[in-house]
C-alpha cells in the first residue's frame, strides 16, 4: 500500500481555484453550511468563517450555540444564519463531542444524509461512518490515533502508511496535518511542505478547515461529476493555508485571524 506521493505546490493550487464568472450570482459561486464552535471554543467557529469567507464563498450559512454566533456574526456580518440552499458542509471544529450536541443535532444529521460534500474536522471526525457524501478528513496525528485505535508513535513513524490506510478504511480523502501534510483519496496520495513551522500554534486548524470547506463549496458541480478532485482541492486548501502564514509574517509569530487577512492577497497571487 506505500504508493507514492507526489508533492504539490503553487503550480499546482492553482488550477483548483474557482474564478467568479460575469455569469454568476452568490448562489452559483458555491453557498458553504458550517456546523462549528462550542460553548467552550466559541473562538473556533469565527476562526473558520472567518478563513472561509476570505477564500471566497457565495454565501456562508453559520449554524451553532448563541456565543458563537454572536462573534461569528461581529467578526463577520455578512454569514448568514437562517437555512436553505448549501452546496458543501463544514462540521466540527472547536466540537469537542458532536454526540453531545443537541441544539444542531438534527441539522448534523442532515448534512451527514444530504449527499453533500463534507468537511469534517476535530470532533465532526467521529462522525464519518454516518457521512453518505464525498468527504474531507483533516486530522493530526493524534486525531488519527484515536479514530483508527493505533499508537500515536506508530502514526508519526510512518505517516505516508497511515493516511493511505485511513483513507482506504474510512472512504475519504484524508488530510494529515503536520510540517509535511500527507494527503489521501481517491485522487491519489499528495504531500504539502509547509512554508513556515510557525504555523504549529492553536487556531490554525480551524483555518485550514474553513478554506478547505470553501473550495469544497465552491467546485461542487465538478465534486459531483468528479470525486477524484477532492484530493487535489484538499492540498490546495493546505497550500493556500501555508502561504498566507508566511504573508502574515514570514520572520515569526502571527495569529490566526492575521494568516486570514492573507488569503485574499494569497490567492490573488496564486492566479494571476
Amino acid at each position: 500500500m506505500a504508493n507514492e506521493f507526489k508533492g504539490w505546490a503553487e503550480d499546482d493550487a492553482r488550477n483548483f481555484v474557482a474564478i467568479p464568472q460575469e455569469t454568476d450570482d452568490k448562489y452559483l459561486r458555491g453557498v458553504l453550511g458550517v456546523i462549528t464552535g462550542s460553548v467552550e471554543y466559541p473562538g473556533s467557529a469565527v476562526l473558520g468563517v472567518d478563513a472561509a469567507l476570505r477564500t471566497g464563498v457565495g454565501m456562508l450559512r453559520y449554524f451553532g450555540p448563541e456565543v458563537a454566533t454572536s462573534m461569528v456574526l461581529a467578526r463577520r456580518p455578512e454569514a448568514v444564519t437562517v437555512e436553505g440552499k448549501v452546496q458543501a458542509w463544514l462540521i466540527g471544529s472547536g466540537i469537542p463531542d458532536t454526540s453531545k450536541i443537541e441544539s444542531d443535532s438534527r441539522r448534523i444529521s442532515i448534512a451527514l444524509e444530504s449527499g453533500t460534500p463534507l468537511v469534517l474536522d476535530a470532533g465532526g471526525l467521529a462522525l464519518v461512518s454516518k457521512a453518505v457524501g464525498p468527504k474531507v478528513l483533516t486530522p493530526h496525528a493524534g486525531e488519527l490515533s484515536k479514530l483508527l485505535g493505533q499508537d500515536l508513535a506508530e502514526i508519526k513513524s510512518n505517516p505516508q502508511f497511515w493516511v493511505q490506510r485511513a483513507s482506504e478504511t474510512l472512504s475519504a480523502t484524508v488530510v494529515l496535518k503536520g510540517n509535511s501534510t500527507w494527503i489521501s483519496g481517491p485522487g491519489g496520495n499528495l504531500v504539502v511542505k509547509s512554508p513556515t513551522t510557525w504555523l504549529a500554534t492553536a487556531g490554525t486548524g480551524d483555518s485550514l478547515a474553513g478554506i478547505t470547506g470553501a473550495l469544497l463549496a465552491t467546485h461542487s458541480r465538478e465534486i459531483e461529476s468528479d470525486e477524484r478532485i477532492l484530493t487535489a482541492l484538499a492540498a490546495t486548501a493546505v497550500v493556500i493555508h501555508g502561504l498566507a502564514g508566511v504573508a502574515a509574517n514570514s520572520a515569526g509569530p502571527f495569529t490566526v485571524l492575521g494568516l486570514n487577512e492573507s488569503i485574499p492577497s494569497v490567492i490573488a497571487k496564486l492566479i494571476s
